[in-house]
């Protein structure tokens, strides 16, 4: 078979940057129609979908999906939502039973045949070069707009609030960056749930179990606390609270599953019991309670704000309590 380019240098680098995946026109400005077709008909190669070939004969992984559903829907998408995400580090929602997420700008549309892989295609009228990472490979959208869009595309208010506060406590973005993708796209779905998600985020809230607490609070009319605050032991270490109310002397954890875990529960039981001896009231409550019985929780809490501030000690010497940057 003949070539058009007999180094082949050039397919070599295209084929490597794209994980073996390249449209079929791209790779006929080095190979001839006929050599793309025997290297496929004798099983050197994949066609998974028109226009589409992959330079391998084994089983597909999961980064040459992503890389065929991107060039099956053309050169100006891009992996979005929870897929790009994931991408880029977010944990605690990688089902693979999940669509592939693309985005497009609303002025265009695919129409061909998808591959064997299930694909999700969404279009925006805000959406540009500017939402897109400008190295990162397969192409996808900047973390922040990849974690805004994943929160409408949820199917409940709930998921939304789990991603946003996700991409946060990972470290992934700022509350401030993904306001600024939200004020930028004025028609996402679940605009009001979003940006008070994001309003409680900003003041401290950064899990999801936070979060149902701040719902919790607000729904019985109890204080709002100092969220997420943190401060000094006797040995000077930084210790970070979930929720503190430093005129009534109370202390408000709410305890995922990892605190259930012997270590983590010992730890929390000595942490528990340097701020006894500094004079704070303790209540812990597992997460679910929050959420599946608000009303006994919001009625301790109401107790303990009532008792200590009846009973609140005067410390000899003046405890330092942190805003969390």
């Amino acid at each position: 078979m003949s070539s058009i380019d007999p180094t082949r240098s050039g397919l070599s680098e295209l084929l490597a940057d794209q994980d073996g995946v390249a449209r079929v026109a791209d790779v006929t400005r080095f190979l001839t129609p006929d050599a793309v077709r025997w290297r496929v008909r004798s099983g050197r190669w994949q066609q998974p979908c028109r226009g589409i070939v992959v330079a391998n004969s084994g089983a597909l992984t999961e980064l040459q999906h992503l890389w065929i559903a991107v060039l099956w829907a053309g050169r100006s998408a891009a992996l979005a939502g929870l897929t790009a995400a994931s991408l880029d580090g977010l944990r605690g929602f990688t089902d693979r039973e999940r669509p592939i997420r693309l985005l497009l700008p609303a002025v265009r549309s695919v129409r061909r045949p998808q591959p064997g892989v299930p694909i999700k295609v969404h279009y925006s009228r805000c959406f540009g070069r500017d939402d897109v990472h400008p190295v990162r490979t397969p192409p996808r959208t900047r973390v922040a707009r990849s974690l805004v869009d994943a929160a409408a595309w949820m199917s409940t208010d709930r998921g939304a609030q789990a991603v946003l506060a996700a991409g946060v406590q990972q470290r992934l973005a700022r509350p401030g960056d993904l306001t600024a993708v939200m004020t930028r796209n004025p028609r996402l779905a679940r605009r009001a749930v979003i940006l008070a998600t994001l309003a409680d985020i900003a003041g401290g809230a950064q899990a999801l179990s936070e979060l149902d607490l701040t719902q919790l609070l607000r729904q019985y009319r109890l204080p709002e606390p100092d969220r997420q605050a943190a401060r000094r032991d006797r040995s000077g270490r930084r210790r970070w609270l979930d929720a503190v109310r430093e005129s009534a002397r109370l202390i408000v954890e709410v305890d995922g599953r990892q605190h259930m875990e012997a270590a983590e529960y010992w730890a929390d039981m000595g942490r528990d019991n340097d701020f006894t001896l500094d004079g704070y009231r303790v209540l812990r409550f597992p997460a679910f309670a929050v959420r599946y019985n608000p009303a006994c929780v919001a009625g301790q809490i109401r107790l303990a704000l009532l008792r200590n501030a009846q009973n609140a000690p005067s410390p000899s010497a003046p405890i330092e309590i942190l805003a969390c940057a």
